[in-house]
């Protein structure tokens, strides 16, 4: 890519450059004894075509919409679409919900995201003792088919997309989402969307647990098969770094271990009889856009190159969709901070335009509010116009990929590229993901990197405005959403009803069916979906799963 002479003078007149600005800082000290990034990566002063000095464009590079995607997956990206806006909603009871789609459509969102309350997530209905003052409180309150019909009431599901954000029970969300689909009469084969779908993640990170790893990872696979065959627009698994992130990791860390559950659910299926072509083009990807917006956005880029090459040379892909790593992207939840909160909409928009940059497929920015409750109405707006002031007014979409070549851009997704690969190989050895897991490996290494931040922060090393900065005794109002304990009381009211006025032998019938084939090796999904048909609730199917496979306990690991 360079002219070796070109360089080796380049060297010597950087050198001399670097000794001028060594005098220099003596009349103007750096502010910090050491630069990194918000996961400290240390950042040189300068970066000049020497760190690129092997640069070699076609393999490192090459073109948008072309292997190894490092541009992005799409040739035309945002100059032919924008990425899907994508408002994470959930509140109170399903009708409730629906109105906040209903909201959000009307004011330019182009896909839907469901967030789910606690005992949803866990696999509890509404009425158990577990869910007692949780129902509808951190998402919306889901029991059965009856509350999927009303979550979707007036939204044609052949017309708009779906994001489902749910994991131990994702597969019986997605039979609740086909069945109200045929209700409206939309085929199966018309619907698209994403389940997120991903227990790696929740036993590395997230920690929302139901079944041990592996019958989770059967019932993972289980919904691949079935989709790959009945649900091809859908995508299967949501492969989700952002919670790894959320829980403290660094950027590398959210890199390596979000690929390392992807190439374990890839081996899983192919081990399942799979042709990897077949399914691996709807798998898709979910990672956190934090702060340090470079980092950020050569994270993405890594990601992109890492998986492709991974596809084509470790599972020997052929169809280049199957090379392709789509994500959808989150602003930091973690990032944002109850104290000054309006500064949450500036860090949101910031780590909304390194995801653009980054090329993102999908992007949910959060709402100045949510590090306090649920988003309102009035914040949740504000979160969407920041995507839609960066699509149409801020010219970033007007070019692909416009910081290729960046001698820093470049460099620091080398490096982010190398140290994932170290991580990879490294649980590789050690049996995989899973091995890694039960060995508390991932667990660990994100602890220590939560550990690290945070002594940083508390020392002063690293700065959050409004909390160890620029700090201000002057508190500003601000009104936030509260779910109204009634929303319970209505929805236990609701689930009786429907279990007094259901088929209740149609009910059972349909349990022992499932199982059946869960003490077998029959696909679950046909039986999950047969359940839900006859208004069999999430709780009853997950009770037949926790009574064949049994529950998970985290081992605690310090």
């Amino acid at each position: 890519m360079w002219d070796e002479k070109k360089l080796e003078s380049l060297k010597e007149k950087e050198a001399a450059w670097r000794e001028d600005y060594k005098e220099a800082t003596k009349k103007h000290p750096e502010r910090m004894e050491r630069f990194s990034t918000v996961s400290d990566q240390e950042i040189d002063a300068l970066y000049t075509p020497n760190d690129i000095a092997n640069f070699d464009y076609e393999r490192a590079l090459g073109f948008p919409g072309e292997y190894p995607y490092t541009r992005g997956v799409h040739k035309t990206m945002y100059r032919g679409r924008l990425w899907t806006m994508r408002m994470f909603s959930g509140l109170g009871s399903a009708r409730d919900t629906n109105q906040r789609f209903h909201y959000l459509l009307k004011h330019g969102e182009t896909g839907l995201s469901i967030a789910f309350d606690m005992p949803t997530l866990m696999g509890y209905d509404s009425d158990h003792p577990m869910s007692r003052g949780e129902v509808g409180k951190c998402g919306v309150a889901i029991d059965s088919l009856a509350d999927m019909e009303v979550l979707f009431d007036g939204i044609p599901l052949d017309k708009v997309t779906t994001s489902m954000t749910i994991n131990p029970p994702a597969s019986i969300m997605l039979a609740m989402y086909i069945a109200v689909a045929e209700k409206q009469g939309v085929r199966r084969d018309q619907i698209g969307g994403t389940i997120q779908n991903d227990m790696l993640k929740e036993f590395i990170a997230q920690k929302t647990f139901m079944l041990p790893p592996k019958p989770s990872m059967r019932l993972i696979v289980d919904t691949i098969e079935f989709c790959t065959k009945e649900v091809p627009r859908w995508n299967t698994i949501s492969i989700s770094g952002y919670h790894i992130r959320e829980a403290g990791s660094t950027a590398v860390q959210e890199l390596a271990f979000t690929l390392a559950d992807g190439i374990a659910y890839v081996q899983a299926a192919v081990d399942r009889g799979l042709n990897v072509d077949d399914f691996a083009p709807r798998l898709s990807f979910f990672f956190n856009a934090h702060i340090d917006f470079f980092e950020e956005i050569a994270k993405y880029r890594a990601a992109r190159r890492i998986w492709s090459r991974v596809m084509r040379e470790r599972f020997h892909a052929k169809n280049p969709r199957s090379w392709m790593l789509r994500f959808h992207t989150q602003t930091a939840g973690c990032s944002l901070t109850a104290q000054q909160p309006y500064n949450n909409v500036i860090r949101t928009a910031y780590e909304a335009l390194s995801a653009v940059l980054g090329g993102t497929q999908s992007l949910h920015t959060n709402s100045l509010d949510e590090v306090l409750a649920l988003p309102s109405e009035h914040a949740v707006t504000i979160a969407l116009r920041t995507q839609q002031i960066l699509a149409e007014e801020t010219g970033v979409t007007n070019t692909i990929d416009p910081l290729a070549g960046s001698y820093f851009v470049e460099a620091l997704t080398d490096k982010m590229e190398a140290q994932a690969m170290e991580y990879i190989e490294k649980i590789d050895e050690m049996g995989g993901i899973l091995e890694a897991i039960e060995r508390g490996y991932p667990q660990g290494e994100i602890a220590n990197a939560a550990y690290d931040y945070q002594k940083q922060v508390d020392e002063g090393k690293k700065t959050i405005v409004g909390v160890n900065k620029y700090v201000s005794d002057v508190e500003t109002p601000i009104e936030i959403l509260k779910i109204d304990e009634t929303v319970e009381e209505e929805q236990i009211k609701r689930l009786k009803a429907l279990k007094e006025s259901r088929d209740n032998d149609a009910v059972q019938k349909a349990l022992d069916g499932l199982r059946k084939a869960a003490e077998g090796e029959e696909n679950m999904m046909p039986h999950i979906i047969n359940v839900v048909k006859v208004y069999g609730t999430e709780q009853e199917i997950c009770d037949v799963f926790r009574e064949v496979f049994g529950t998970y306990r985290d081992p605690g690991m310090f």
